[in-house]
């Protein structure tokens, strides 16, 4: 009987934490956020779903007034949505004050108190919630090695660097053992260089500390960078929600193939499919495409976008050999350099196609790499079916 009163329990247990786990740590349902402005009303946030799972790494981008910041602050409680509920983890915290939610968030300016140490920064919510002083001590410490500024525990704000001013910021948030943490573009304030180091420092310390990070952003770089998923926002919705590879590969929308990263964007019809399952696109240059994915409901005679990025474009002198396009090219096209810009790791090219379309062409620079064709060299585009993506017009 002991035994099987033991198996009960600790079935019990296992059942609680599966159960747990499953829970979202933030969920959003038919989130709307409006102002008024006058005599019109103004939707911020347009009815937001979302649910972001415990130890995720999620970014909301988008560009200024997209309503990523607004969302967030309906999640830490800064602003109370107008339709929609709020949940962290599992539980309902609509109307419930900012100060009773078990998130924490990090902002642009830092916010650190000029007058205390470093330590005492960290320390400061933890002395609020009248934690034992040996625990706070070893707390703060734990949490500046794990930030690496434990040699600057006594120094003052003003002593320290940006980034590091940045990390103390988030030691600070993250001491208190949060649920989640929100950050509300964190790295807006640095230079390139540096923002790009602490990118790799906020994934490190996210992925050893197990917490969920929301992450607010207008860089597209940082959130495909950073990111487990990313909800794309437009006009207070979200236009896409995937991995960074989903987003970037296949965007959804001609906005999202836009905003993500650069992308080449071509007009044309939709005319049939081969056997090999490849639709045939008739561009508006008179040239004809194809395309191994069509967006659903998107038949014969539709108008499309026939969108592919920079880096998949080849680019030569000479039309594309069966060497060059082993599985048959997708789309052989004429035109001219109109620009190259040599930037390092790659040169980049505009190519004003015959029908006066121009498309960027991204050319990786090797070790012996030369200029494919200088300013005003008549040339030949191509790329492999699989890397055109069609979306609705």
């Amino acid at each position: 009987m002991v035994t099987t009163s033991s198996s009960t329990e600790e079935s019990a247990v296992a059942e609680r934490d599966r159960t747990t786990d499953e829970v979202a740590a933030i969920g959003l349902a038919r989130v709307v956020k409006s102002y008024r402005s006058g005599s019109e009303t103004v939707r911020a946030v347009g009815g937001v779903d979302l649910e972001i799972a415990r130890g995720e790494f999620f970014s909301l981008l988008g560009p200024s007034g997209c309503g990523k910041t607004t969302t967030m602050r309906m999640i830490a409680g800064f602003e109370e949505p107008t339709e929609g509920v709020v949940r962290l983890s599992g539980r309902d915290v609509t109307g419930v004050p900012a100060n009773h939610r078990d998130v924490n968030m990090v902002f642009q300016s830092y916010a650190l108190f000029p007058h205390m140490s470093v330590a005492a920064n960290v320390a400061f919510g933890l002395e609020r919630k009248r934690v034992p002083k040996a625990e706070v001590k070893s707390r703060v410490a734990a949490m500046l090695e794990l930030v690496e500024l434990g040699h600057r525990a006594r120094h003052r704000p003003a002593q320290l660097s940006g980034g590091q001013q940045q990390r103390v910021a988030l030691a600070r948030a993250l001491v208190n053992e949060p649920g989640a943490l929100l950050l509300d573009e964190p790295l807006g304030a640095l230079d390139l260089k540096l923002r790009q180091s602490m990118q790799v420092e906020l994934k490190r310390i996210q992925r050893e500390v197990g917490i969920t990070f929301v992450y607010v952003t207008h860089d597209q770089g940082e959130a495909l960078t950073m990111s487990d998923r990313v909800a794309v926002m437009n006009n207070g919705l979200v236009e896409q929600l995937g991995t960074p590879a989903e987003i970037y590969e296949r965007p959804a929308t001609r906005f999202v193939a836009d905003f993500i990263g650069t992308s080449n964007l071509l007009t044309g019809t939709v005319a049939g499919s081969d056997t090999a399952g490849r639709h045939r696109i008739d561009l508006e240059s008179g040239a004809t495409a194809l395309s191994t994915a069509l967006p659903p409901g998107v038949a014969t005679g539709s108008t499309v976008h026939l969108t592919v990025r920079p880096e998949k474009v080849r680019m030569g002198t000479e039309p594309p050999t069966a060497a060059d396009a082993p599985d048959g090219p997708a789309c052989s096209l004429r035109g001219t350099v109109t620009e190259t810009v040599y930037m390092g790791a790659s040169t980049h090219y505009q190519v004003a196609l015959d029908g006066g379309v121009e498309i960027s062409v991204f050319r990786q620079n090797s070790s012996d790499s030369t200029l494919v064709a200088e300013r005003g060299a008549p040339v030949w585009v191509w790329w492999d079916p699989r890397h055109s993506y069609a979306l609705p017009s």
